[in-house]
């Protein structure tokens, strides 16, 4: 039985298969082979079956994608129809002179039933519908699928650029993603199609001029110089019979053309077109003026007093009908969103939102700088941290979470507060009204105004009006809004908190992300032999010396290796930070720069790697006043470096390597701490200073590979 039925569905897929191969030669053999009557009958019927449905199709689909086949539809109705045309001439010309029905009965129907046997009437309502259709329907869609086609290739590629930041802020998954780009895709195909398809019905319309033209003088010829006939017979038999034939061919055309018209023109809705008009149409608030206008009308004297007044009369039954039904839906709506009775408030019990804040990251705001996130102002602050949030979610390697905003009234009206895990780790004014002018260090001249520091950098700096933006700019400053100002802050803290921000959930996303495309992987990794609170400990400590998670399988792999070997746990980064080494360099510089490092000199290396091993788990190993001494060394050859905005990193040994970057991290958290085993064979370095001893070496650039 189930081989039967296979049989069955493989046999049904075949057929199906072959309809459209076949139906592509039947049209062909009647372009070319002589065709009965009959068939031109059965032709011209199913012709105007295939526009009927098409025009269903169209008139019924929620958006344009729905019916993406239509462009390849159109092409083959057009061709069937043009078939017909072809073998109904053929028919025409060699037996026109037997009488009307010589070309089928649905010729004859069309020649004799709708024009009453008059080919001057036919005459001219075959030229009304060609007006229609070629002028008005045909033109006015080609124009525009045109315009459609345009803007859609044009916007493409925002659109995808809109997915993959999308993608890559963790609002949609890669399936989603997939979707979306296909739907794009097929969405520039469709439209680019129906751009080509709209010149199929144009040239169908002038194909149905030309072959009238060529029935009736073809048939005046043959009739009186083959037949014998009058002119006037000739004119009665073959004129009647190509009218009617190009009328029976008209009409399907025309329905195309509506269908054609009605795709391109649709907008992206839920509802299918009679369901979007009339949902745009079910307005009292339309109707009721209809029905006094045409109430005005219908007692003007002279007018149709009988047809007009019951117009009106109509139109504001149905004004009426809708005032009702829009109330109801008012009240339902009103009763939807009117929310439930509160309990009374018991004084004596405290809730849990009275006394926890579970957002990680706040920003708070005096009440002048309310300006700076309201809606009805463009929200420009808000904007920003957006764009903060969705480009240090690429940069580190998982979501950053939202920022909460909100005015606290205990803060100056320009102050601000930017708080982590409730840890309040900046505070500062800012001025809604004004801009702030940062010292570039190439100042011409100075301009008055309020001198502060930079909240971000430190820099000189001073609030001015905004008009004098263009004289601070020509004097040398650098002018920023006040929502950059706040937005640039907060980015910082948000870049030097990102350990802050991890936690077991956002190491838990990452590890179902990395399941979809290594399962073998995390099978290896978790929950044996790391637990997920061990994976989480591990990105924390990456983040804390500035590793981004975002190559997580790259990282992933080194744990598991790691693990497998096992390290023990207090030096488990340190030997991850070895195998993803060039992971770490290659966010400092690029491929093929250099890498300019800050050293120790051998005796000071020899300090730091006996005071590490006298203690090995300490937490500060190193001597204070040796500790002392060697950050401002470290600081003092650092400093030009940092004045240049140059990235560099400071290389020790690798057993001294963890003490050193801590004991650094407070004052220069700018400089990365690496331990020779980091630096990837075959990475040019550049020496710029060498600390401790009596030698110093700044500036010597040395090419060749360090030694390990």
């Amino acid at each position: 039985m189930a081989t039967k039925a296979i049989n069955k569905r493989v046999w049904a897929d075949a057929s199906r298969g072959a309809i459209l191969p076949m139906a592509s030669l039947l049209l062909i053999a009647l372009m070319v082979v002589p065709m009965p009557a009959i068939m031109l009958d059965l032709g011209f019927i199913s012709n105007i079956v295939i526009s009927l449905a098409v025009l269903m199709v169209a008139l019924n689909a929620a958006r344009p994608l729905d019916f993406s086949a239509f462009p390849t539809v159109l092409l083959f109705a057009t061709l069937l129809r043009l078939a017909l045309n072809v073998a109904s001439t053929r028919v025409v010309l060699v037996h026109g002179h037997e009488g009307e029905a010589a070309a089928g009965h649905v010729i004859e129907a069309f020649g004799s039933f709708l024009i009453g046997g008059n080919y001057a009437v036919g005459i001219f309502v075959f030229s009304i519908l060609m007006i229609i259709n070629l002028v008005v329907i045909t033109k006015g869609a080609g124009r525009v699928s045109e315009v459609s086609a345009r803007f859609t290739l044009d916007a493409m590629p925002g659109k995808q650029m809109a997915i993959d930041a999308d993608l890559n802020a963790g609002l949609l998954t890669p399936d989603e993603a997939k979707v979306r780009r296909q739907e794009v895709a097929t969405e520039a195909d469709f439209y680019g199609s129906m751009d080509g398809a709209s010149k199929f019905v144009k040239g169908d319309a002038v194909a149905g001029v030309l072959v009238l033209a060529v029935n009736i003088l073809g048939g005046l010829v043959l009739g009186v110089l083959s037949h014998g006939l009058s002119i006037g017979d000739a004119a009665k038999n073959y004129v009647q019979l190509a009218i009617g034939d190009a009328l029976v061919a008209q009409i399907p055309a025309l329905l195309l053309s509506i269908a054609a018209a009605s795709i391109v023109t649709r907008v992206n809705s839920p509802l299918d077109l009679s369901g979007q008009i009339g949902s745009q149409f079910g307005s009292a608030k339309a109707w009721t003026p209809v029905s006094a206008i045409l109430g005005i009308l219908g007692v003007v004297p002279g007018m149709p007093h009988i047809i007009i007044l019951p117009a009106a009369a109509l139109c504001g039954f149905v004004a009426w009908k809708l005032r009702g039904a829009d109330a109801l839906k008012k009240a339902e709506a009103a009763l939807a969103d009117k929310p439930a009775p509160a309990a009374p408030a018991n004084p004596s019990q405290i809730g849990w939102d009275e006394v926890s804040d579970d957002a990680p990251l706040g920003l708070e705001i005096g009440y002048g700088l309310v300006a700076l996130v309201d809606e009805r102002k463009g929200a420009p602050l808000m904007a920003r941290i957006t764009g903060i949030r969705r480009q240090l979610s690429k940069e580190l390697g998982f979501v950053v979470p939202m920022v909460r905003v909100r005015d606290n009234m205990n803060l100056s009206p320009n102050g601000y507060r930017i708080t982590v895990g409730g840890v309040c780790l900046a505070e500062d004014e800012c001025f809604a009204a004004e801009l702030l002018a940062l010292d570039s260090g190439d100042l011409v001249g100075t301009i008055p105004g309020r001198a502060v520091k930079d909240p971000t950098f430190g820099l000189d700096a001073v609030w001015i009006a905004p008009e004098k933006r263009s004289e601070a700019v020509v004097l040398g400053y650098t002018v920023v809004d006040p929502s950059t100002v706040i937005a640039t802050h907060l980015n910082q803290l948000i870049a030097t908190s990102a350990a802050d921000l991890f936690g077991m959930d956002e190491t838990q996303k990452l590890v179902d992300q990395l399941k979809e495309t290594a399962p073998q992987l995390v099978s290896a990794l978790t929950p044996a032999p790391l637990t997920l609170p061990q994976i989480a400990g591990v990105c924390r400590a990456l983040l804390v010396e500035g590793v981004p998670l975002k190559d997580f399988r790259r990282i992933a792999e080194a744990m598991a290796d790691a693990a497998a070997e096992g390290v023990e746990p207090i030096m488990l980064v340190e030997n991850i930070r070895r195998r993803i080494g060039a992971l770490i360099v290659q966010t400092l510089v690029p491929v093929r720069m250099p890498l300019p490092v800050v050293t120790l000199d051998g005796s000071l290396e020899a300090l730091l790697t006996q005071a590490v091993r006298t203690g090995p788990n300490a937490n500060h190993p190193i001597e204070p006043a040796l500790a002392a001494r060697i950050v401002a060394a470290i600081g003092e050859a650092a400093q030009p470096l940092l004045g240049e905005a140059k990235r560099f990193a400071i290389v020790t040994s690798p057993i001294a390597r963890r003490a050193l970057a801590r004991l650094l991290r407070p004052h220069l958290a700018e400089a990365p701490v690496l331990s020779f085993l980091e630096i990837p064979d075959g990475k040019p370095v550049e020496v710029v200073a060498v600390v401790g001893g009596q030698q110093s070496q700044v500036g010597q650039r040395r090419d060749a590979e360090m030694v390990r």
